[in-house]
């Protein structure tokens, strides 16, 4: 236990004496959040919209503003003709394109289907589905103003056939912010970052520098070792950890719903995982540069990539759905938005937590059986 006390010290120090190091383990984090909190915003609030009123009647102008109150869409243009329209998607400074047929206001008066024509730039076809969605919304609403507004003028209060009211209710995000979603799973990068790339890098550095040779022929035994470089990364992980979840909570107001215990021993377990996975690429790399490279293109990018935090799983290929499976961070974001975005307790997420548990347990014993042979 001393020797392993001595050898903690002497990595504590090491770490002090880089301030670099400092400035990416604790400082870049924290920036990152902050960066990531108002870029990682696939919220459409702001629909940039062009109108062609081929009518220009009372029912045309009150169709068009419904599309200015409703807050999602600005209109940006005013189009003549079709061509003028067409051409402001094509360069891009409107998003969609509204055409009102002649004689809207007539059609309606005559109970006709009016016609409306709605041109989206589908390039992104997230924004693109989502206006449509707002689209679809709009002009649902003003037809059903249009028939109240016919049946309370023929006297008839209460319409001939029946009608389902939804009654919509959103549950831990109701102003259906992304951000609240996207942030949480950052904590999960960032571990991932530290706790992997630091920890190869820092074993490669001992090897490159030829101090790994040294330590071998002192008293210090493999596991003790491996312990003197895994527990300062895990320290260093969980602060990092604890300076974003206070930026979360203090500067964008996302507090942390579940238990905080369980928020550190899940992360804990998560970086069983990470931790060997950094000791592994570690064995395979012989200089940093390499270690950087193998980390980011071999652990972190396919982490990022199949665990659901940039894309949703459901939407993958059943075939990179199953792969997906052996990704510790899948289990990872379904635990820490658990607990941070609904406040789910042990009793909801055990399952993820004991898979987790069993993959870093796994990777850990493979990685630190590949360091000891490596080592002799």
């Amino acid at each position: 236990m001393r020797v392993l006390k001595l050898f903690l010290i002497k990595e504590f120090h090491q770490f002090s004496r880089d301030p670099k190091m400092f400035m990416v383990v604790l400082v870049v984090p924290v920036i990152q959040l902050i960066f990531l909190g108002y870029a990682a915003n696939r919220d459409l609030n702001n629909v940039s919209t062009a109108i062609l009123d081929n009518d220009k009647s009372a029912a045309s102008r009150d169709f068009i503003d419904d599309f200015e109150k409703s807050g999602y869409f600005t209109i940006k243009y005013y189009a003549d003709n079709y061509d003028n329209l067409t051409r402001e998607i094509d360069d891009g400074n409107v998003l969609i394109g509204i055409v009102i047929g002649k004689d809207f206001e007539k059609k309606i008066n005559t109970n006709s289907s009016a016609d409306v024509l709605v041109i989206f730039d589908g390039s992104d076809g997230n924004k693109a589905a989502v206006a449509a969605g707002y689209v679809q919304t709009i002009a649902s609403g003003f037809a059903k103003t249009i028939v109240l507004e016919k049946l309370e003028k023929s006297g008839m209060k209460e319409p001939l056939v029946a009608s389902i009211e939804a009654e919509t209710r959103i549950w831990y995000n109701p102003e259906l912010l992304t951000r609240i979603f996207m942030l949480p799973g950052i904590v999960g990068l960032i571990l991932i970052v530290i706790t992997t790339s630091m920890t190869s890098l820092a074993i490669v550095k001992e090897r490159e520098l030829g101090t790994l040779e040294q330590l071998l022929v002192t008293p210090i035994k493999p596991y003790q070792m491996i312990l003197g470089k895994l527990i300062p990364f895990s320290m260093i992980g969980l602060v990092s950890m604890t300076l974003v979840i206070s930026v979360m909570t203090l500067w964008f107001g996302i507090a942390v719903k579940g238990s905080m215990t369980l928020l550190f021993l899940s992360s804990f377990v998560f970086m069983l995982s990470t931790l060997g996975l950094g000791m592994f690429v570690s064995t395979i790399s012989k200089t940093q540069q390499q270690a950087m490279i193998t980390a980011a293109f071999l652990i972190i990018m396919p982490m990022i990539f199949l665990s659901g935090f940039t894309f949703p799983i459901e939407n993958m290929p059943l075939e990179i759905q199953y792969i997906s499976y052996a990704v510790p961070l899948r289990y990872f974001l379904i635990i820490i938005r658990g607990i941070v975005i609904k406040g789910l307790g042990i009793g909801d997420l055990w399952e993820e937590l004991l898979i987790l548990f069993l993959m870093g347990a796994t990777i850990m014993i493979a990685s630190s059986f590949r360091f000891k042979k490596k080592l002799g």
